[in-house]
């Protein structure tokens, strides 16, 4: 595979991209396409032993922060390392294009400048890939769309459906409507409008889900509106970070708590290591024209690494097509957008 990883992308770019990279080039034995600042790229790579590895550098003159507006971006930065990474993208000169840079960028250069919406799709779909209970969960929408009609919430059940199964090997992955009551009736407008259509969907849509629910794994794809998915990520991140803290200074207490605590920290460790999202590294954005893996900001190599591992399971599991394929087969819904 060829896989474009945006280098500027981290909050401490280009080091901890770099090194991802070098990590992935080892292990994988893909071609990694390393674009931005052509000199601090070749200057964090002369770190490393790297003769005989598949890494290209791509010049990026323009690099986007956090702080850049998606519209300031798309065309007042058109030589930027995300404009540059997906042009290849969209060229065929890569199979992926990975980033740990702004998701708000990303989402805007991908859907309006550069590989598009697909065919049919009303609007592409972040996602987030969250263990719970033995499972990976994919939680879509997570941000991308706060206002959804129903029929968003039909393709975004779809994407995240064939994601689960093409890329994390879920057979015949369920499906659930994030409400709150499991009953028909319960849940807001939109909600109660989108369960009719999901049931004749064609998915394995076993119905609505309660927060509880979602955090024991009955289902493993769950569905909502962008505003309502990222509250729940951002809370389960934060709730996971004070429960971790709170252990901590429990165990500092007493001496029994310190003989606890040093008892415990294996098992803590294996926990934490369970909901620490840079063991996924990166999650996609559904609904484009190419496999695009968004990260945190504050990745570090190990992170990075794991993203380009994300997108080389959504290549492997053809999943752009296979969104396609799925769509052509879904009762058609309208849209006043059009597809550009």
């Amino acid at each position: 595979m060829r896989i474009v990883l945006d280098a500027m992308g981290s909050d401490a770019c280009p080091v901890p991209d770099v090194e991802g990279a070098v990590h992935a080039a080892r292990e994988f034995g893909d071609t990694i396409i390393l674009v931005g600042d052509e000199t601090r790229i070749k200057a964090e790579l002369a770190k490393y032993p790297t003769t005989g590895l598949p890494i290209e550098v791509v010049h990026a003159s323009q690099a986007v922060t956090m702080d850049d507006t998606p519209s300031k971006i798309v065309k007042g930065k058109p030589d930027s390392s995300i404009h540059v990474g997906l042009q290849l993208l969209e060229d065929s000169k890569a199979d992926a294009f990975v980033t740990c840079g702004n998701t708000g960028a990303v989402l805007a250069v991908a859907t309006t400048a550069k590989v598009r919406r697909i065919q049919g799709i009303h609007r592409p779909a972040l996602s987030s890939i969250v263990p719970f209970g033995e499972r990976h969960v994919v939680l879509i929408d997570i941000g991308a769309n706060a206002d959804c009609k129903p029929e968003y919430l039909v393709q975004f059940a779809l994407m995240g459906s064939v994601y689960a199964e093409k890329a994390l090997g879920t057979q015949k992955p369920s499906v659930a409507l994030l409400s709150n009551g499991e009953e028909e009736g319960k849940g807001n407008e939109l909600t109660k409008s989108t369960l009719p259509l999901l049931m004749a969907s064609g998915l394995n849509f076993i119905g609505n889900i309660e927060p509880k629910e979602m955090l024991q794994g009955h289902a493993d794809v769950i569905v909502s509106d962008g505003f309502v998915g990222n509250m729940v990520v951002k809370t389960l991140e934060a709730t996971s970070s004070m429960a971790f803290a709170q252990i901590r200074n429990a165990a500092k207490q007493d001496i029994r708590g310190i003989i606890g605590g040093l008892l415990m920290k294996s098992v803590v460790g294996k926990i934490r290591k369970k909901f620490d999202p840079f063991e996924i590294g990166g999650a996609p954005l559904l609904g484009v024209n190419g496999v695009v893996i968004i990260g945190h900001g504050r990745s570090n190599a190990y992170a990075v690494k794991n993203a380009i591992r994300q997108a080389r399971l959504a290549v492997a599991g053809d999943i752009v097509n296979t969104i396609r394929q799925g769509l052509a087969r879904q009762p058609q819904t309208s849209d006043h957008a059009t597809n550009h």
